[in-house]
């Protein structure tokens, strides 16, 4: 018999209904049967479980995340990364194709799905995003058509496009195919070899800046060329103040694009690179203190739609260089809930919904699937976060292959105790 729990009075987040609430939860085979007040008409075999303290919510979605595999499995391998993802609550993962070989042709993708076919009990559901590129170069549009039928759960290179001309004849190619686009406006040129935000700190720390408006004037292009074409578009890596504006002055407009920001720029701003730590090295650069207040509004307000992790596996040898010679990016699975949470949850800064829905409902939707939903008859696609449980970030604490994250050797407060993903 398929086992079943009841999760006894625990705290219920559901995005979908915007509702908050204290309740019983009955899960079996795979399905939400009940939720109520309390819950007295049990199955004979069913495994109840105190959950008072606890938050219950629909599993996490992370719009995109780096895979070693294939190609740098010393990084990450797809068997570590769907762990580190499941123990971070999350129950939907997309990849962005920047693996090698790169996910331009129906083969790559396919290889992702056998893969996680292997495992007996994926705890996930793992997705890919097609390549809009061949090789992800940027110069040639790779076979869309091809990758749409192959299940892609949408089109990014995951890097930015500088080619105007080509961006136009794939949003127009792309339109009927009706997947989901993503894109990073971000000038190559303009950012140049900057490893922070040019400002004051990239003075007084010494290191090349890249100045906002290589986000900013390749945002303004995008958006120009999307207001032309008419094609939706998810922008990727919104990183300063003046983007929070620009994509707002758009949604008035009427433009269909949605956005994401990643974790670590609501976190932290450029005064952190003081400490010269390397995973501090992020693509875009972390922005100053007002672009960091910006995001954060922006992203309880929801001109900001998602939170994306953009988890950026590194091996120790990649990472222990001069902060200017790492490799961007850091890891973030595991960690995202519970910083997230400590920082502007138990701060009343956001609605502890306002936080759930940033991490599930709307990726989700940016994403063009179906939401998850705590309610009676609903798959169970859940989380269950304990928001009190302290845990220390070590190699050995952690799923993931890889531990470059400034938060090594820190405790946090908060973590996930399972998940379900039908």
């Amino acid at each position: 018999m398929p086992s079943w729990e009841l999760l006894r009075q625990v705290r219920v987040l559901d995005p979908m209904s915007q509702s908050d609430f204290t309740a019983d939860v009955l899960i079996g085979e795979g399905i939400i049967q009940a939720v109520d007040k309390e819950i007295t008409a049990l199955p004979e075999q069913v495994h109840i479980r105190d959950c008072h303290g606890f938050i219950l919510g629909p599993g996490l979605v992370d719009l995109y995340s780096h895979s070693g595999e294939p190609g740098f499995e010393t990084r990450e391998t797809l068997l570590s990364l769907t762990k580190a993802a499941a123990a971070g609550g999350f129950t939907r993962l997309v990849v962005l194709p920047n693996t090698m070989p790169p996910l331009d042709h129906p083969g790559g993708v396919k290889f992702l799905r056998s893969q996680l076919a292997q495992q007996p009990h994926p705890p996930l559901k793992l997705l890919a995003w097609g390549a809009l590129t061949v090789g992800v170069q940027g110069e040639q549009m790779a076979e869309l058509q091809d990758l749409a039928a192959a299940q892609v759960a949408g089109f990014s290179d995951g890097q930015p496009l500088q080619d105007l001309a080509l961006l136009r004849r794939i949003l127009e190619y792309a339109q009927p195919l009706q997947k989901p686009i993503a894109l990073w406006p971000y000038h190559l040129a303009l950012a140049g070899r900057g490893v922070i935000r040019e400002g004051s700190a990239s003075l007084r720390f010494g290191l090349p800046g890249t100045p906002a408006i290589a986000e900013t004037t390749a945002l303004v292009a995008l958006l120009e060329v999307v207001a032309a074409v008419g094609t939706p578009v998810h922008i990727m890596h919104v990183s300063t103040q003046r983007s929070v504006e620009l994509i707002a002055a758009a949604k008035a407009r009427g433009l269909p694009i949605t956005a994401s920001t990643c974790w670590m720029h609501l976190l932290l701003n450029d005064q952190a690179v003081g400490s010269y730590d390397p995973s501090l090295h992020l693509a875009p650069p972390l922005g100053d203190h007002h672009d960091q207040l910006a995001l954060v509004e922006a992203v309880r307000t929801g001109v900001i739609d998602a939170i994306a992790v953009d988890h950026t596996p590194h091996t120790y040898e990649d990472k222990t260089v001069a902060f200017a010679e790492a490799p961007p990016g850091a890891i973030g699975l595991e960690l995202v809930l519970p910083l997230l949470w400590q920082t502007f949850v138990e701060t009343n800064k956001w609605r502890a919904l306002d936080l759930w829905t940033a991490l599930s409902m709307r990726p989700a939707e940016c994403l063009g699937q179906q939401p998850a939903k705590v309610a009676p008859g609903q798959p169970a696609e859940l989380a269950l976060f304990d928001p009190r449980l302290t845990w220390t970030v070590e190699p050995q604490t952690l799923h993931t292959l890889s531990s470059n994250t400034p938060w090594l050797g820190k405790q946090l407060t908060g973590q996930i105790l399972q998940t379900w993903c039908p």
